[in-house]
């Protein structure tokens, strides 16, 4: 039997971690609780490195323990994080593992209509197992 892949630490501050999975995409898992603006951009950037970084278009986003988004920090991922013109030439994939918290749900809905011209073609899922396979199917650029 082979063994799994084995994720490695890239970065985590209060509101997450950032791991570089072996098999070429990016967790990033939140933590539970409030969060700074601050460190919600610094992960996020963090992440966008990562990617950079690999030349890597795949992203699982673990957002099972987080909190709702506030208007301040919705607003901030749509006109940044989301924004097409900072993702790469091929776009960027995301499975996402929702919030177990509704209103977190609701807030991520909220930011993802915002969001329209987004580059982000993603996916929800309800394990990481079903994430990851839809993750390994897509092409590598």
């Amino acid at each position: 039997m082979i063994p799994a892949a084995t994720p490695k630490l890239y970065f985590e501050n209060p509101v997450g971690r950032v791991l570089e999975h072996p098999d070429g995409y990016v967790i990033f898992r939140y933590n539970p609780g409030k969060r700074k603006l601050s460190e919600l951009q610094a992960v996020l950037a963090h992440t966008r490195n990562l990617l950079a970084r690999n030349r890597w278009n795949r992203l699982l986003g673990d957002q099972r323990l987080m909190a709702p988004f506030t208007d301040e920090e919705s607003a901030w991922i749509v006109d940044y994080w989301l924004d097409s013109s900072r993702q790469g030439p091929n776009g960027l994939y995301g499975a996402v593992l929702l919030a177990h918290d509704v209103f977190a749900r609701l807030s991520n809905a909220q930011v993802m209509h915002e969001a329209k011209a987004s580059a982000l073609t993603y996916r929800v899922f309800d394990t990481e197992e079903a994430a990851v396979a839809w993750l390994k199917q897509l092409p590598r650029f």
